[in-house]
């Protein structure tokens, strides 16, 4: 019984190997070939535009409120009396407030632009990826950034080919 478990092993252990180097597996620089994508540049830019426009509004609604606690600060607030002080300060707090919830909104509209505009190019980039690993026969590619070591081929080059990069 002994011999019949360790020849089960011996046997299934060959199998084991001969399907593993059975399978055709590559890999490739996927942030590399997106990054080159003309589509990506593209969206990058739209993307900064946005930010920055987003930004800017941003900067002259906080500069015009620091203006206006500096006014209350220096000039205002030691002429007023304990409750137009109190009145006046709530009021300062509710629009630091809306200022800090504007910019989280605009955080939230950038990065919900960018999750739109990233989907259709990372589904033209894994298509390209798809075509390429049935036309090479391979059954794995796999992204360069997380190998340890490469010593297979690289269908970066045949999937930028494909996308015509």
């Amino acid at each position: 019984m002994k011999k019949l478990s360790v020849l089960f092993a011996a046997i299934l252990m060959f199998v084991t190997v001969g399907v593993a180097k059975a399978q055709k597996v590559a890999s490739m620089d996927y942030e590399a070939v997106l990054a080159v994508m003309p589509e990506t540049k593209k969206m990058t830019t739209e993307l900064e535009a946005f930010s920055k426009t987003k930004g800017e509004e941003l900067g002259k609604q906080a500069d015009a409120f620091q203006k206006e606690v500096q006014q209350y600060q220096q000039v205002d607030g030691p002429k007023m009396t304990e409750a137009q002080r109190t009145a006046k300060e709530a009021e300062l707090q509710k629009k630091q407030q809306n200022l800090q919830q504007i910019q989280a909104t605009a955080q939230n509209d950038l990065a919900q632009r960018r999750d739109a505009a990233v989907k259709p190019i990372i589904e033209k980039l894994n298509k390209a990826v798809e075509k390429v690993a049935k036309a090479s026969g391979y059954e794995f590619i796999i992204d360069s950034g997380a190998l340890i070591y490469k010593g297979g081929p690289d269908a970066t080059a045949a999937v930028k080919k494909e996308l015509g990069l």
